[in-house]
């Protein structure tokens, strides 16, 4: 069984901070991706990172967000600073099947439950 528990989301005014975890248990947490989905719109990916530490971010939220990863607690964050109302969305993390930074939807094969960060104005 492997599971992914996203935790940190909430309500919070444009301007503000939240961080998200996403804690990993019945596999190794190697790379990972932050994905997020607001209503009617695609899923996107917002952040991830690799088995080395190498990052990718979306261009709306480069410079704003930070995604991190703390290897002994298995665990995996996403700092979310300066947030906008255009960031409201479900906020979900995933594991890709490869070790390195992947882009693509496809190659993530297991998703937490997500959570809802809501960012008003």
């Amino acid at each position: 069984q492997v599971a992914l528990v996203e935790s940190g989301g909430g309500l919070v005014q444009a301007g503000g901070s939240l961080q998200l975890s996403c804690a990993v248990s019945g596999r190794i947490l190697r790379a990972l991706g932050w994905f997020r989905q607001a209503p009617g719109k695609e899923r996107e990916l917002v952040a991830a990172i690799s088995w080395n530490g190498d990052t990718y971010y979306l261009d709306s939220v480069k410079g704003r967000f930070t995604i991190s990863k703390d290897n002994a607690k298995n665990t995996a964050y996403l700092q979310m600073n300066s947030l906008k109302p255009e960031d409201t969305a479900v906020y979900t993390c995933a594991l890709p099947r490869s070790l390195g930074i992947e882009t693509r939807e496809a190659a993530y094969d297991t998703w937490g439950q997500g959570t809802q960060v809501t960012v008003s104005t």
